[in-house]
């Protein structure tokens, strides 16, 4: 029986699968963790007091980096180059979405736009590692090797996804709220697109690793294909609605750490 946690068990049973997981995740979080920190660099002087959230949102990203690192180590295995196919952050990049590296690299402060669409974007993609993370939590939390960093990430990726909402909604009181409605739509949509297109890559690169039979991969195409399709149809929605959370300022204290996976 195809499942996401008999899917995600074999990868966690096998070395090289598990190795291209934490590989590509360990890649993922460490990008973000890097423009988090440039983005809190380059804040304009009139949204300074946002940059320790921003940074707090950067050092949690590195942490995950980091404990996706230090889950290979314990198993004695070390990162690979993350497919270009599979690179979520870069595809997301080319489609022009987010802030582009190169405006990052420079030294010329954002503008209040630029942090809407920081913003926005981030409100898009951390609705998917929140999702992510909590069907992760849900069949691996007790998981010997696996519970402590699964709980830990998953945490900190709902906090991340309340600080978009909370920041957001304050941007929209303030006069933006057209365009933050626009930018999410756009990232939204793209987001689906590049999810859809890095799930065939990654699954694609897994069959292979795990020898999966044809008609395996084709039953996991179609769902892919088939949650896009869910996606297009309307399910997008739920990434660009904004409501007031529960957990307010959840970025407003220090990052927590993760010594006991170093």
């Amino acid at each position: 029986m195809l499942s996401a946690k008999s899917l995600f068990q074999e990868i966690l049973d096998d070395d090289e699968a598990f190795r291209l997981f934490c590989s590509i995740a360990a890649s993922g979080e460490a990008q973000g963790g890097w423009e988090n920190g440039r983005i809190a660099a380059l804040l304009p002087e009139s949204e300074r007091a946002l940059a320790p959230k921003v940074a707090r949102h950067g050092a949690d990203e590195d942490k995950h980096g980091r404990i996706f690192r230090a889950l290979l180590k314990k198993r004695g295995l070390r990162p690979v180059p993350v497919p270009p196919e599979a690179d979520y952050t870069m595809l997301l990049e080319r489609r022009g979405i987010g802030l582009a590296h190169a405006r990052l690299t420079g030294d010329e402060p954002l503008s209040v736009r630029d942090v809407v669409t920081y913003l926005a974007h981030s409100r898009v993609t951390e609705q998917r590692a929140s999702e992510q993370m909590e069907l992760l939590r849900k069949h691996f939390a007790d998981h010997p090797d696996l519970g402590r960093a699964v709980k830990m990430i998953s945490q900190d990726e709902d906090n991340h996804l309340a600080y978009c909402h909370e920041e957001l909604l304050r941007f929209a009181r303030a006069g933006h709220g057209r365009t933050i409605q626009r930018t999410l739509r756009e990232c939204a949509l793209a987001e689906i697109a590049v999810h859809r297109d890095v799930s065939l890559a990654v699954m694609d690169h897994m069959g292979r690793v795990l020898e999966w039979p044809r008609t395996k991969s084709a039953l996991l195409t179609a769902g892919i294909h088939a949650l896009y399709a869910y996606e297009r149809a309307g399910g997008w929605r739920r990434m660009v609605s904004l409501t007031m959370p529960r957990r307010r300022d959840a970025l407003g204290g220090p990052a927590t750490t993760a010594v006991e996976f170093a």
